[in-house]
């Protein structure tokens, strides 16, 4: 028997069901983050380290010819890089690994191109194994950087056979340093030996990495991280880690779904060649039309890379070319702040160490910004709304330093606002706004105003904010301040609001 619903008993059903979920919070907004993916957004700065026989013949990309001979950083002192990266608030480095000469940076059991042919430590050494174990000593977390392309390896361009060799390489270094936290694979891919182009199994290595590495994210040229597209440290004024999959999409390497390489209840999966998708809530959380109609989306976060030096790796003529400390700022507001992970390159020179104009200069960096942000000017001040979703989620939510809770507006509103009232006027030039990422990223249109006279005028205008949105404007001295959210997606969420001052 056909079972009928009338209008009345839907609406009535309806209605208690967005009770129950006011009660409970708003329910995710999916797509949402996997576990993996909201605590690597969470690090904000992580760092790479440029590091190989391009260290030593000067060059950025190696012919895979290299006497391993040349490669002895006779200071090598992997905790010095720890500390020094530690101290500038990273956390996490990423070590090259193996770059395009196919150079292996520990005794891989699969090649002799490799630091046991080296004279560095009587060809007994591992920097993998010294660099992985500072890290963990120091409470970093320790990443790889593996490259496909090897320009060594004679079996490259056989494809089944090369495959099996980069998974044998990739075994060695998920099981033998401990836990590794992100795998970096770019997408160079050149010919082999035999004229022919590698063709890279990325299911393989991704299911490798799940099965070896369960907790590690798979960056650039995979399914959980993604390249924000240049080398500058500048992401998108409006950054979704939400994306659209397109049918095109589906082709790219870097959105390969399938039930080993993307999890969640709903994400996106490929099956076959349809696209399958859970749309539970969405009559309550309103769709993706900002993004696509009816389109089918993912959680896709950017990661924006960047080196403190002209080139990746170092070269002495660079000393003199350290990246500015006001443009190491811009990098930190227009990636960091802009719902971006920051990975910054520190290449460590030939003696093995990280050069001391780095350094002093990373000292200065992280200076400048612990001075900025010591001091949330609005934790002091009384946050007024409108309607909220239920008692626990008031505008006190957006001050209380805590990103797991949040302020949320009632169902229905119309452009939702708050006001912060402050004791005293303030001087601030640097506004934040975050999301509670793991219920999903909403915010598509957001205004902030001050009291300034006796009106309210615009001082900031933003689309996106994500995990975190840093905006710096001039300096602004008032007593109240408010936001209001033009566009969404579904209800807004804020977890956190501030106002600081930059050190003059």
């Amino acid at each position: 028997m056909r079972r009928v619903f009338s209008a009345p008993g839907f609406l009535l059903a309806l209605c208690w069901m967005t009770a129950a979920f006011a009660q409970a919070g708003a329910p995710p907004l999916y797509p949402v983050p996997t576990a993996q993916q909201a605590a690597w957004q969470e690090m904000e700065f992580v760092v790479f380290a440029h590091f190989g026989v391009n260290t030593f013949t000067d060059r950025e990309w190696g012919e895979g010819t290299e006497d391993p001979a040349i490669f002895n950083p006779t200071e090598f002192d992997a905790r010095q890089w720890v500390s020094a990266i530690k101290d500038a608030g990273a956390k996490l480095l990423i070590l090259t690994c193996k770059h395009h000469d196919g150079f292996c940076l520990w005794p891989s059991a699969y090649t002799e191109h490799s630091v046991k042919n080296s004279p560095w430590r009587g060809g007994k050494g591992d920097v993998v194994k010294e660099v992985s174990t500072a890290c963990h000593e120091a409470g970093i977390k320790f990443g790889v950087y593996l490259s496909p392309w090897d320009r060594h390896e004679k079996t490259y361009g056989d494809s089944p056979r090369y495959n099996q060799h980069f998974l044998n390489q990739l075994r060695e270094l998920l099981t033998k340093y401990g836990e590794v936290a992100e795998v970096w694979f770019d997408g160079a891919n050149g010919e082999g030996p035999n004229g022919k182009r590698q063709e890279y199994d990325l299911t393989a290595y991704y299911s490798l990495i799940r099965e070896l590495q369960p907790n590690a994210v798979i960056a650039i040229m995979g399914p959980d991280v993604r390249w924000v597209g240049n080398e500058s440290g500048v992401a998108a004024e409006t950054e979704w880690s939400v994306r659209v999959v397109s049918a095109k999409g589906l082709d790219d390497p870097r959105t390969v779904f399938n039930k080993t390489v993307c999890e969640g209840p709903v994400q996106y999966l490929l099956d076959g060649n349809k696209l399958q998708k859970d749309v539970s809530f969405s009559h309550l959380t309103g769709d993706a039309s900002n993004l696509g109609e009816r389109a089918p989306l993912m959680w896709y976060p950017a990661e924006t890379d960047v080196s403190i030096r002209p080139g990746w790796f170092y070269h002495a003529k660079e000393d003199d070319k350290v990246k500015s400390l006001d443009h190491l700022l811009d990098i930190y507001y227009n990636s960091i702040g802009r719902n971006s992970v920051l990975l910054l390159n520190i290449p460590p020179d030939r003696r093995g160490l990280m050069h001391e104009n780095d350094v002093k200069r990373l000292k200065e960096w992280r200076g400048a910004i612990d001075k900025t942000f010591k001091t949330n000017l609005a934790a002091k001040g009384e946050v007024k709304t409108g309607g909220i979703l239920s008692d626990g989620f008031g505008g006190g939510k957006l001050i209380d330093d805590n990103n797991a809770t949040y302020w949320a507006p009632e169902y229905g509103a119309q452009g939702p606002s708050f006001e912060i009232e402050l004791p005293a006027p303030v001087r601030f030039d640097v506004i934040e706004l975050r999301e509670p990422i793991r219920l999903g990223q909403r915010v598509a249109g957001f205004t902030v105003e001050a009291w300034l006279g006796d009106e309210w005028k615009t001082i900031a205008e933003g689309t996106t904010v994500g995990y975190k949105r840093l905006m710096r404007v001039d300096p602004v001295e008032t007593a109240k301040v408010r936001v209001t959210i033009g566009k969404s997606r579904g209800l807004p969420l804020l977890s956190q609001f501030g106002l600081y001052k930059q050190p003059e």
